[in-house]
């Protein structure tokens, strides 16, 4: 027990609360009924605990009654009755309460004021969803730019729609690269068509290929067909390509017209092809001191002529051209020889076809059109079916899959001669289910025969 409850314990003219019996000064029992005056302060007697609920069956002991001398002993305020209908809300001035600074020190009366004029801040503050993005303020029309109309003929990026696309190819505006023009191109016309894709395994088209047709002196119709072959390992083999075949086909209309025989335009164009491929290598000496490895461009060539009854081909390389006839009466005949090592092995006589084809040196070729190339020696050759019938030109991504003549004759259309744009697709979808290894193009060139027969040439 503390010294401050003994203190506290009696107090000088308090009575018991047991039996009543005046208390002195410090007592700690009642001397009359022996009540522990510690277990209860005095003045709280009727402010304890009283139990509600009997407990071991017996009645809860009620409370004792308050006493007129507790009463007595504080003097309460009584309200008075108002009538209250009438009384207007009082008045709570902003300087009634009192404030102090972020210092301590006490507010003004202005610093007050101003705190309780300000208004109530929010329990919450509203946020934005995530990832959502502020809603731009709108543009004064009266400042707004118009946006710029690109010139005409201008190549906008397929991605954003928007943005020019640069020499290289990509976008401008989101950097996104563009589908180049030469992964897949057809083209037909009347009498001719041609179809080149990139492939499958190949990043670029290193192919391609030129149509045309003119008028021979006597107004009979001249039908031409170029296809080349990018060398892989030659620098620039796109741009070899390209060259090389708008050289040719050039040449040829220059030529025929004005009578010259197609079997010698074609060797005439073979050279014209061969100069432009060699032009390409006459590069800047900056450029050769930091690319001193690189080959100079390079590529193959075939080509095909039907004018007058006559069938021409030329080349130089592996690609090739074959003689498929209409009615598959008579044979398919392959109409060029490979400048390769495997045509050389077969040609000496030391390796049959298939042994020689089998080789992984097979596909080396020994000729081709470029600065860096042997003696350039055009193969030109002239023919007259007798029948009719279509040439299939085209490149080693083609041959590869139908190597041998019979299995060229059993992929070329039957109605190749009235559609040949279908019978290239057919052919190009040919060499791409077989893997498309490689850049496939193919040409494909109706022959008539002529009314007055047939003869060797």
């Amino acid at each position: 027990m503390s010294q401050m409850h003994q203190q506290t314990a009696g107090a000088a003219g308090s009575t018991c609360p047991g039996c009543e019996e005046p208390l002195e000064a410090g007592d700690l029992f009642c001397g009359a009924c022996g009540y522990d005056l510690s277990a209860q302060p005095v003045g709280a007697a009727d402010g304890g605990d009283h139990p509600t609920i009997a407990i071991n069956g017996a009645a809860p002991e009620a409370p004792p009654a308050p006493r007129a001398s507790d009463a007595s002993s504080a003097d309460w305020p009584v309200a008075p009755d108002v009538d209250s209908s009438d009384m207007p809300v009082p008045a709570h001035l902003p300087t009634d309460l009192p404030g102090t600074d972020s210092a301590g020190a006490e507010l003004s009366v202005d610093a007050q004021v101003a705190r309780a004029e300000r208004p109530a801040e929010p329990d919450e503050y509203p946020l934005p969803a995530p990832g959502a993005r502020p809603e731009p303020e709108p543009a004064d029309p009266r400042t707004a730019l118009p946006e710029p109309t690109p010139p005409a003929g201008t190549k906008l990026c397929v991605a954003c729609r928007s943005g020019r696309v640069d020499p290289d190819g990509y976008c401008e505006n989101c950097g996104h690269a563009q589908p180049r023009e030469r992964d897949h191109m057809e083209q037909e016309l009347g009498a001719v068509a041609a179809v080149s894709d990139r492939g499958l395994r190949h990043h670029r088209n290193e192919d391609a290929f030129a149509i045309s047709s003119a008028a021979l002196p006597d107004g009979s119709p001249a039908v031409v067909a170029i296809v080349c072959d990018g060398v892989s390992s030659a620098t620039r083999p796109d741009e070899a390509s390209l060259a090389a075949s708008r050289a040719a086909n050039e040449s040829l209309l220059d030529a025929l017209p004005r009578g010259t025989h197609p079997q010698q335009a074609m060797h005439d164009a073979i050279l014209s092809a061969s100069d432009a491929v060699n032009a390409l290598a006459a590069e800047p000496t900056q450029a050769r001191e930091h690319a001193p490895h690189q080959n100079a461009p390079a590529c193959t060539l075939v080509g095909s002529i039907v004018a007058g009854g006559l069938l021409v081909v030329g080349w130089v390389g592996d690609s090739r051209a074959y003689w498929v006839p209409d009615d598959r009466s008579g044979p398919t005949v392959r109409l060029t020889e490979d400048d390769s090592w495997a045509a050389q092995m077969v040609a000496a006589g030391l390796m049959n076809e298939a042994e020689a084809y089998a080789d992984e040196r097979a596909h080396a070729i020994t000729g081709w059109l470029g600065a860096d190339a042997y003696e350039l020696e055009p193969h030109t050759a002239s023919f007259k079916p007798d029948r009719a019938g279509v040439v299939v030109v085209c490149t080693d991504g083609l041959w590869n899959y139908a190597e041998g003549v019979e299995e060229m004759a059993r992929a070329v259309p039957a109605d190749s001669a009235e559609r040949p744009l279908h019978s290239a697709q057919v052919l190009v979808g040919h060499a791409l289910d077989g893997g498309g290894h490689d850049n496939v193009t193919v040409a494909i060139l109706p022959f008539r025969v002529m009314p007055q027969g047939a003869g060797s040439a």
